[in-house]
């Protein structure tokens, strides 16, 4: 037997090369952005501190990191309402007071404080879930900055208080309250029975002797005023908007106490209470106007 005859061939065998790895694709914007915003939020909660921060211009769809119910309709309120470049932070310090349910959704109770920050320029009152987001606008002048008062809401949402202080940053309280809803498209008593025109424009009010908000003096006082109108928030069919746009309040000297802007979700015949370090010179001044150019000139001794 031919023994170089039996031996099969041998089989070349060929090297072998490590197969390379594809390169990791480079981190979104969105991703390293949130990356790092995630890595800031983290730091300032070590450091004890809040954040103050501006949402991107080249990420406008993204929730806000920092914000607790994580909703994007806030992030086009912050934009519209607050300015695009506005510094914000969501601060405790911030006070936003409502029920966990709101049994009518048409007067729905809510109150803001902000007693432990200095120099409140203004402060403004949204509802993320609205139709009409923006409720109400107060510069407290020579008020605490604190104001209580009822208004609409159309379904559950996140209810916001933005408070600017001196240094130009906004401060960022929140509450949520849930509902049944329809608070904004069903009108009120008044304009079903007719009787709104016979009290359009009446103003009464109180004063009481001392604050009961936090951090007052004692020698503080609360103004818990009403005004009537049928607020109507234009989403009723066959019913246009119809609302007080602003008023003012006045000490006995002329002095300008607050400034306040109110809109559509604020609850028919509204009433306010605002808080004061010390009791204002009587008589106060009530003087406003409606988007009708209906004007309101009142006094409270």
């Amino acid at each position: 037997m031919n023994l170089m005859s039996s031996m099969r061939p041998l089989i070349p065998i060929r090297p072998v090369h490590p197969v390379p790895h594809p390169a990791r694709p480079p981190l979104s914007r969105r991703v390293a952005w949130r990356l790092a915003a995630a890595l800031l939020v983290a730091a300032a909660a070590l450091a004890g501190a809040p954040v103050a921060h501006a949402q991107p211009v080249d990420d406008p769809g993204a929730a806000d990191p920092g914000d607790p119910y994580k909703s994007l309709p806030w992030v086009d309120m912050r934009r519209e309402f607050l300015g695009a470049g506005a510094r914000t932070v969501f601060d405790a310090r911030v006070k936003v007071v409502g029920p966990a349910f709101a049994e009518d959704p048409m007067n729905v109770p809510i109150s803001v404080s902000a007693p432990a920050l200095q120099g409140v320029e203004r402060i403004v009152v949204m509802v993320d879930r609205n139709p009409i987001r923006k409720v109400l606008e107060l510069q407290p002048l020579g008020a605490l900055p604190s104001v209580s008062f009822r208004f609409k809401l159309e379904q559950a949402s996140p209810v916001r208080a933005a408070v600017l202080t001196r240094d130009g940053l906004w401060h960022i309280g929140s509450t949520w309250v849930d509902s049944s809803g329809g608070g904004c498209t069903v009108s009120g008593a008044t304009r079903k029975d007719g009787s709104w025109s016979q009290t359009l424009g009446v103003v009464s009010g109180r004063m009481f002797d001392a604050s009961p908000m936090p951090g007052a003096l004692d020698s503080g006082a609360r103004l818990r005023l009403r005004i009537m109108h049928p607020m109507d928030t234009g989403l009723v069919n066959g019913i246009p908007a119809f609302h007080l746009t602003r008023f003012s309040v006045r000490d006995g000297q002329g002095a300008e106490l607050l400034r306040i802007q109110t809109f559509e979700p604020v609850s028919e015949n509204p009433v306010f209470s605002f808080d004061f370090p010390v009791r204002p010179q009587p008589p106060l001044r009530i003087s406003g106007v409606d988007n009708n150019g209906n004007r309101i000139d009142s006094k409270i001794e």
